[in-house]
């Protein structure tokens, strides 16, 4: 898919019009160059997954994934996005058809108030990509950054287990010799 990052006609305020691929979708929106992706994400684009936290990068309720990769979305402006395919909580499923890691952490009840959620699931995501069969060290190194004020650490380090587990089975589905006659 051919997109630019900035288009060659702003809008009536003579703020650019900035080309994302979002979720798989290409987005058009409107923006001064130096605001926060995060606020193109929930104002302009209606989504809801990366949550406004500190504002500073620090506790990562606004994670999305840029090209694969976790990032704050809080403190990259819209222009550094570029040509780089950004998913949000939403590109990884929905509440009719989840992801593994979505579904992980809901089996697990892995969330009190589900504010630092989008982040610990981006996260684990992300790592998961990356390398499919983490430790528990390298779970908890990538998690180490991420805020969970109500303390459910226990059940967010089972959903990140479990959702490896389910990963591996949508990546590796079960050959025809595990299947019973």
């Amino acid at each position: 898919m051919a997109y630019s990052s900035v288009s060659d006609a702003p809008f009536s305020t003579g703020s650019p019009v900035f080309r994302l691929l979002v979720n798989g979708r290409e987005q058009a929106v409107q923006a001064d160059p130096a605001t926060p992706l995060l606020l193109v994400l929930r104002n302009d684009l209606e989504l809801n997954g990366p949550k406004y936290g500190c504002g500073l990068g620090e506790c990562g309720a606004c994670t999305v994934l840029i090209d694969g990769v976790a990032a704050r979305s809080c403190v990259i402006p819209v222009r550094g996005v570029g040509q780089r395919e950004v998913t949000t909580l939403e590109g990884l499923g929905d509440q009719q058809c989840p992801g593994p890691t979505q579904q992980a952490f809901i089996a697990c009840q892995a969330a009190q108030c589900g504010y630092c959620l989008n982040g610990m699931i981006m996260t684990v995501e992300a790592l998961l990509r990356r390398c499919p069969d983490p430790t528990d060290t390298m779970l908890r190194e990538e998690l180490r950054h991420n805020l969970c004020r109500c303390g459910t650490h226990i059940e967010i380090l089972q959903a990140a287990r479990q959702a490896a587990v389910l990963r591996a089975a949508v990546v590796a589905p079960p050959s025809s010799e595990d299947e019973a006659p």
